[in-house]
This record gives C-alpha cells, sequence and structure tokens, in this order.
C-alpha cells in the first residue's frame, strides 16, 4: 500500500516545482523517486545535494555502483535495486560486477569486495565496524576520507530506499527491464 504521493511538476508543493523541472531536465522524465520528495521540498533538495556530493567522491564509477548496490540489495529497495542498474549501465561499469551486485555473489575484484564488506559491515551493525575490517579496507588501497565517502552514501541510499519503502514507489519505465527483487 502507497501512503505517499508520486507528485508531478503540476501537483507538487511550490517549493519543489523547480527542482523536478530540473530533474526532467536533467533525466529525460521526472524519477519516480523525486516525485515522492517533492512532498517535502527539503527532502527532495537534501536528496539530490546527497546523491551530487557521493557522485563527486573520490569513487570512481565501479566504486560508486558498489556502494549504492550494496546498500540497495541489504534495503531490498524495490526501486533502487533496477534504477542504479541502469545508472551503473549508462556508467559503463562491467555487467559482471552489476549482476553480482544484483545476486549477491563475490566480486571478483578484490578491492571492490572489500568495499563491499566494508559497506555492508557499517549498514549492518549501524555504523560500527570492527578494527580488523577497518585494517582490510585501508590494506587494500583505500584512505580514511572514504569511509566517510560510504557513510554519504548511506544517507543518500537510506533516504531513496526507506522513502520508496513507504510510498511502494513504482518502478519508472526506463528501469523496469532491470525489475529486482531478494
Amino acid at each position: 500500500m502507497s501512503t505517499l504521493k508520486v507528485h508531478t511538476i503540476e501537483s507538487a508543493p511550490k517549493g519543489s516545482k523547480s527542482q523536478l523541472k530540473e530533474s526532467v531536465k536533467n533525466f529525460g522524465m521526472l524519477p519516480g523517486l523525486h516525485g515522492v520528495l517533492a512532498g517535502s521540498p527539503q527532502a527532495l533538495e537534501a536528496y539530490k545535494t546527497l546523491h551530487e556530493l557521493f557522485e563527486s567522491s573520490s569513487f570512481n564509477a565501479e566504486e560508486l555502483t558498489v556502494v549504492w548496490q550494496t546498500i540497495n540489495v541489504e534495503h531490498e529497495c524495490h526501486y533502487c535495486v533496477p534504477a542504479h542498474t541502469a545508472i551503473a549501465h549508462m556508467m559503463e561499469v562491467d555487467s559482471a560486477i552489476i549482476e553480482a551486485l544484483r545476486d549477491g555473489k563475490a566480486l571478483q575484484n578484490e578491492k571492490l569486495q572489500v568495499l563491499q564488506d566494508t559497506t555492508l559491515s557499517i549498514v549492518r551493525n549501524r555504523g560500527r565496524i570492527s578494527d580488523a575490517k577497518l585494517e582490510a579496507f585501508y590494506a587494500a588501497g583505500y584512505k580514511e576520507h572514504q569511509v566517510l565517502d560510504i557513510i554519504l552514501g548511506i544517507a543518500q541510499k537510506t533516504m531513496s530506499n526507506y522513502t520508496n519503502h513507504i510510498a511502494n514507489t513504482p518502478v519508472d519505465e526506463p528501469f523496469q527491464k532491470f525489475i529486482w527483487s531478494k
């Protein structure tokens, strides 16, 4: 059952209208998640800002995808897994990585696997991580600031995943071919 409205530009609160127009300009459509978040102009702005900040972090396309999809799959987000599958393909991430993340399988790249393990540990343990996990993260070549970048990604994905759970946001047509369930 959906309890949150998926707004259009016309139905959105005044403070969200320009942000939704920007979304249409950037994506060529109005993503359903943005339509739901438009119910609160502040929530929509916060989400879009977190997305831009995480996307400009020190992680490359593969690493961004690992963090995003690890969180999406762990949170069982019916909307974000297909959306980020499409985004990963647009970012030219290797299909083997995309499918392994969707299927919860081990990644063939050891450094990316450490990133996934670290992200999962932080999510599952609500911000707590063992010294051994952090040492493995650093030994794989990651830096201290990248732990904070993971936390930034978690903030963004928690916001979208929880919103989509409550709203039961319909999966947008461009993402339909990537429908997912755990």
